[in-house]
């Protein structure tokens, strides 16, 4: 079947809800969405977002907190632009029905702020401590009715159209045209044509074996990219939050930074604290340094965890701030006004992707990437907390500006061919999926986690690329299911993440090689890799 649309989003966080919104009000959208259309990143975020919203705040503050925490690798324009524009964007999802949590008292007009991890103001809206899920319902009742707009749930994006998939197209400026998608339930490919495409389909948490993402983060925009030739830059600087309930039967289940901004301590087993002889901003110190601390705690020590002590607080202030961890810890048997919360840390957020520019183009027409899938230059080297949000709400405005103007000059519609089954045929050997996908997730926790060795990357490496070709040559055999899509696309993005790795001669930010201790001025840059290069790579070591 084909799907014609102005506008196909893939991907139903805040970053492709917001940009559906905009881009409705030009034309036709559809968003594709690998779950129910709830089911997104954007929905478990906990803490807020970051914006300048206090008059004793100022942009400039938020801009040198932001450059700080990106340790000499944020674009400075895209930092200011985002900052200056953040306002603006809190403003419009309170008009769409975003309740954020106001202040108590006399001054309970007004909302409130508060403060994380590498920020120097309270500067951060929330909705409790349920921010995500509150601003995703917002959107996606504003979304449901909006009549340009049509969802489709449970249709899971496989590739991207562009001219070079089009024999008589090829002669054509290069164009991104639409996607092959797969409908989950029937198992039926979908064409989708449409004048401009955007990949907001989150981050790549489940490359790892331990993750605060939801299982739908399997890097796909990201991988779906650059199978079609665009550069994706910073892949190495991944994220680890430093601060992931640890319970055997507690999944992926994230204590928000925001935690630590009102008071609470991390402590060894024994209840001594350790912050203080890793920085002097202890607890409040970037995400990369506590997480590398809990880390270098745990493997000195032997132990499983570590303990986040919010207790001193009373009983009464952590049930109203922060009443989902409550409820959640409680119903694992862990009264956390208390008694210390266990925590570890586990991947969190990818701070490179899809080089864009400042509109979210990337480098092929028609084809836009918002969100955890774009490097836009803003997080550099590691990201501040709660600046996540903001950008992708930024970036979705910018996009779908820039996107209604490309669409008028898109010219007539190329015939788009369905997708070709071959002679694939239906697979009775699932296990095969499910044996390489832990595979490749227990070699990027051990070879490519908080702390890196050279030895350890070249082995990564070396297993990665040997699940890939087993899964190359069981993918075009039998047809596609979901599960093997993102097999394919996860081993796509661990291969990025580790050639990334490898490149950068140093530690920075979030990549910290033990081969490489020091940070050198000589890469004060951005690390890109190509589709190019790694053809290169791959048919030199064949």
């Amino acid at each position: 079947m084909i799907i014609e649309t102005d506008y196909l989003v893939i991907g139903s966080g805040i970053g492709g809800l917001s940009f559906a919104l905009k881009a409705a009000l030009s034309g036709s959208v559809a968003v594709v969405t690998k779950r129910e259309a709830a089911e997104s990143s954007t929905r478990y975020a906990q803490g807020g977002i970051a914006s300048v919203l206090d008059h004793k705040d100022s942009f400039q503050s938020h801009i040198s907190d932001t450059l700080e925490a990106g340790a000499g690798l944020c674009h400075q324009d895209a930092v200011e632009l985002v900052v200056t524009s953040g306002p603006e964007r809190i403003r419009e999802l309170i008009e769409i029905g975003v309740k954020f949590t106001r202040r108590e008292g006399p001054k309970k007009s007004e909302y409130h702020l508060t403060r994380e991890g590498g920020h120097s103001q309270r500067r951060i809206i929330h909705a409790e401590d349920l921010t995500g899920a509150e601003v995703e319902r917002a959107l996606i009742e504003a979304c449901r009715r909006n009549k340009a707009i049509r969802l489709y749930e449970f249709h899971t994006a496989v590739d991207l159209i562009t001219h070079e998939k089009i024999k008589a197209a090829k002669k054509q400026r290069p164009r991104c045209l639409g996607a092959y998608v797969l409908e989950n339930r029937t198992g039926e490919v979908h064409t989708f044509s449409a004048k401009a495409v955007v990949l907001a389909t989150g981050g790549v948490g489940k490359v790892y074996l331990y993750t605060t993402n939801p299982d739908i983060a399997t890097g796909d925009g990201l991988a779906m990219a650059f199978r079609a030739g665009c550069p994706v830059a910073n892949l190495e600087f991944v994220q680890f939050h430093p601060t992931c309930l640890y319970h055997p039967l507690a999944k992926s289940f994230l204590i928000t930074e925001a935690m630590r901004g009102e008071g609470a301590v991390l402590k060894r087993m024994d209840g001594s604290r350790f912050m203080r002889a890793y920085n002097p901003k202890e607890e409040l110190a970037p995400r990369d340094v506590v997480a590398r601390a809990i880390d270098n705690e745990m493997k000195v020590r032997g132990d499983d965890h570590v303990l986040l002590d919010v207790t001193a607080k009373s009983p009464a202030f952590i049930k109203k701030r922060f009443p989902n961890i409550y409820k959640t810890c409680k119903g694992y048997g862990l009264d956390i006004t208390r008694r210390p919360i266990p925590v570890v840390p586990a991947a969190h957020y990818q701070c490179g992707g899809v080089v864009t520019d400042l509109a979210g183009r990337t480098g092929l027409p028609g084809l836009y990437a918002i969100g955890e899938t774009a490097c836009t230059g803003l997080h550099g080297a590691n990201r501040l907390a709660s600046n996540s949000l903001l950008e992708a709400l930024v970036f979705a405005h910018r996009a779908a500006e820039d996107a209604a103007e490309e669409a008028k000059k898109a010219g007539p519609a190329v015939a788009v061919p369905p997708w070709d089954i071959g002679h694939a045929v239906d697979s009775d050997e699932a296990v095969v999926v499910s044996h390489n996908w832990d595979e490749i997730r227990r070699a990027m926790w051990n070879y490519v986690g908080i702390v890196r060795t050279n030895k350890r990357l070249e082995r990564a490496l070396t297993r990665i690329m040997m699940v890939q070709r087993e899964i190359h040559d069981y993918y075009w055999d039998f047809l596609l299911t979901s599960d093997l899509v993102e097999l394919r696309d996860i081993a796509l993005v661990a291969e990025l993440i580790v050639r990334s790795a490898i490149s950068r001669k140093e530690s920075r930010g979030l990549h910290y090689n033990l081969d490489y201790r020091a940070t050198e001025d000589a890469w004060k840059k951005d690390t890109v890799v190509t589709r190019e290069q790694v053809h290169h790579r791959a048919a030199f070591a064949g």
